[in-house]
């Protein structure tokens, strides 16, 4: 209901309200964040915005959904039926580059990715982060059943089992950036595309059988 709710919001009040949520959740994380002060920011009233979210949880996460949505924006557009058995691998490591170069830029994704996996450890605060989890599992499930289907992805496991096994890497290794990022350096962080997709395309790939002599 909640997210329904949301899109009848006018479109200038939701930019005041989540730029108001993020400089205050950049400045003080979500334990320090204030409600109080996010309504003051933006202008809206405590009734308001219980109408359209549960919680501060609730608001931090849809927040965290909308700033994904701006870096995939900024990646630009993606088809995977455009994706084809020559370009597959290729093209999600650039991909995967031009995010890290867009983060590179944008420190606040990495102080969010932090503040977004602390609150998701948290039993009582973090069933809300689960949506974008399952927004993720989506996007996998359909890059990897194009793969599959151009014969570049491995077919000897359950699809949920293949799925399962890429979710659990990815997350491991976002929270392992998320984490170091502030301590590596320029070159490390551009070695990441390379260095992360190998280990996709370890477990993913389809193995290519050896041709008898």
């Amino acid at each position: 209901m909640g997210r329904r709710r949301l899109d009848n919001l006018d479109p200038e009040r939701q930019k005041a309200l989540f730029g108001a949520a993020a400089e205050e959740l950049a400045a003080n994380g979500f334990d320090g964040a204030s409600l109080n002060r996010i309504l003051e920011r933006s202008g809206m009233s405590k009734s308001s915005l219980y109408y359209y979210f549960e919680d501060k949880a609730d608001l931090f996460t849809t927040m965290m959904e909308r700033t994904v949505g701006i870096l995939f924006r900024q990646i630009g557009p993606f088809d995977p039926e455009a994706l084809t058995a020559e370009t597959f691998w290729d093209d999600l490591e650039r991909r995967y580059g031009e995010a890290v170069s867009i983060v590179s830029g944008n420190p606040w994704f990495v102080r969010f990715g932090g503040i977004f996996y602390g609150l998701r450890d948290d039993p009582k605060r973090g069933a809300s982060t689960g949506r974008l989890f399952a927004a993720v599992r989506r996007w996998i499930s359909t890059i990897l059943a194009r793969g599959r289907n151009l014969g570049v992805v491995r077919s000897d496991l359950p699809e949920p089992l293949l799925v399962d096994t890429a979710m659990a890497l990815f997350e491991s290794l976002d929270r392992w950036v998320v984490e170091h990022w502030q301590q590596m350096s320029e070159e490390e962080r551009r070695a990441l595309p390379a260095l992360h997709m190998s280990l996709f395309r370890d477990l993913l790939a389809r193995k290519q059988r050896p041709v008898a002599p």
